[in-house]
């Protein structure tokens, strides 16, 4: 897999990869990376299909998903630190 470039936002990382006649896009924030893989569909060999793909519709709804993302790393770690709390016995104290 290759690197073929990278799409310019101000908060996000955009790689796009081919392999093998087939493409995918990353997007990466800080904490969370999401991928499309775009199969070995000819239209998006064009750089310039690529670019029409990944419109502001489709960054304001990856977005969103990190949004999804994050909420759902605090609620799992929530549930983890209150389990590893619930597990502890301390002796008792008269």
């Amino acid at each position: 897999m290759r690197i073929i470039g990278t799409l310019p936002h101000p908060t996000l990382r955009i790689s796009v990869f081919r392999n093998d006649g087939r493409s995918s896009i990353k997007f990466e924030n800080e904490h969370y990376e999401q991928s499309f893989k775009l199969g070995s569909d000819d239209r998006f060999l064009d750089w310039k299909n690529i670019e029409q793909l990944v419109d502001a519709q489709m960054i304001q709804q990856v977005q969103e998903t990190f949004q999804r993302m994050h909420r759902n790393r605090l609620e799992s770690m929530a549930r983890f630190s209150a389990a590893q709390e619930a597990s502890l016995q301390f002796d008792e104290i008269i």
